[in-house]
């Protein structure tokens, strides 16, 4: 073995059972570190809530599907608006969530054009939206609801 090797072997030993800062277990505070508060880009007092989602109901619901997977289930929804060019579609629960007398509900939202379009083929029109839920949000749940303006789709177990 090589004198330097052997030196620095014999230091690492030597200082791994001192309390100095040179012992590789006291780098990061070792058993006894003192817990440091942490700061977060959070605001004091909290988030302000969620801004209500202003976006309009889809004119009408044509379709829906349920897929099971594992965890859970895809909620899919088709739906029709009045012209071309509406976009950011989503599922937004209705009651938070939350079914009532066994019905869970989503209202199939989206955002309009920027500017008036044409009214064309309704095939060119459709729009498309889809949700992931939960087993647990399924446990008491009957019937799945998806709302538009002019209808209404529902599904039953």
């Amino acid at each position: 073995m090589k004198l330097p090797l052997f030196a620095a072997l014999t230091a690492v030993v030597v200082l791994s059972g001192c309390g100095s800062r040179l012992n590789p277990v006291n780098w990061f505070g070792g058993n006894d570190a003192k817990s440091e508060v942490v700061q977060t880009l959070e605001p004091e007092g909290g988030y302000p809530p969620r801004p209500e989602d202003r976006r309009p109901l889809v004119k009408s619901v044509t379709s829906m599907t349920v897929n099971p997977m594992p965890g859970g289930i895809i909620l899919f929804a088709v739906g029709l608006p009045p012209t071309q060019g509406w976009w950011d579609t989503d599922l937004v629960a209705d009651n938070g969530g939350e079914p009532i007398n066994g019905i869970l509900s989503y209202s199939f939202v989206l955002m309009p054009p920027f500017q008036p379009t044409p009214v064309a083929t309704a095939r060119s029109r459709e729009v498309t939206a889809a949700r992931f839920v939960p087993d647990s949000r399924l446990e008491d749940v009957r019937q799945i609801t998806v709302r538009g303006v002019e209808n209404q789709v529902s599904r039953r177990r």
